[in-house]
């Protein structure tokens, strides 16, 4: 069996991890609302994906 002779120091691991780092998310703007909108999903704000209604936004009615 395998043993390392020397004990990986916090340095070396650090720097053996360092491309497991998680980037910053990726938003663009909503065609029709201005909206920011995470790229491939429906706005949340308008329902729309890709220049069409998906979503039926309920109206408040009081």
């Amino acid at each position: 069996m395998a043993v390392p002779k020397k004990k990986t120091s916090k340095s070396k691991k650090n720097m053996r991890r360092s491309h497991l780092a998680l980037g910053a998310n990726t938003c663009i703007e909503c065609p029709n609302c201005g909206e920011l909108v995470r790229p491939h999903h429906v706005c949340e704000a308008c329902g729309q994906y890709n220049k069409k209604e998906v979503l039926v936004k309920a109206k408040d009615e009081k």
